[in-house]
């Protein structure tokens, strides 16, 4: 399987419209995951589905005009690769909002609109327009 490239965010996804249309414009998918902290409260979910994952289906699904919800029921802590295997194949970057060893995309307030920041785990920060970033997208190692 192709790497899932990943960054941190910590706003709504509204934010990445235009990164999430200019991938798609050059033939790239991205995901979204979001990890809360373990504080929160779960999402609510329709009552069958959270009874039928209750009740021991392997997974639970409802498809709604215009989105599928899925519910499988797991025992432990979120394994984020395993997450990323699992629910994100063809993607080639996933934005995670909550805590994740992975580095961090913002907006570049400084600059405005269709410039953003990446910030690797050691501090370094990368200033890259919404272009640059999506054609970064297509190498090993775009944050380096």
């Amino acid at each position: 399987m192709k790497r899932v490239h990943q960054l941190r965010v910590e706003v709504d996804p509204e934010h990445f419209q235009p990164l999430f249309d200019t991938a798609a414009a050059a033939g790239l998918r991205m995901g979204w995951l979001e990890l809360p902290s373990t504080l929160d409260d779960p999402t609510p979910l329709p009552p069958a589905l959270e009874q039928a994952a209750g009740s021991g289906a392997l997974r639970a699904v409802s498809a709604e005009p215009g989105r599928t919800v899925t519910v499988k029921p797991r025992r432990g802590p979120a394994v984020l690769e395993d997450l990323l295997r699992e629910h994100f194949r063809g993607c080639v970057l996933v934005l995670i909002r909550g805590e994740a060893p992975v580095p961090s995309l913002r907006l570049d307030e400084n600059r405005g609109a269709g410039h953003w920041v990446v910030s690797s785990l050691d501090g370094t920060a990368l200033a890259l327009t919404t272009e640059e970033l999506v054609a970064r997208l297509r190498k090993p190692r775009p944050w380096s």
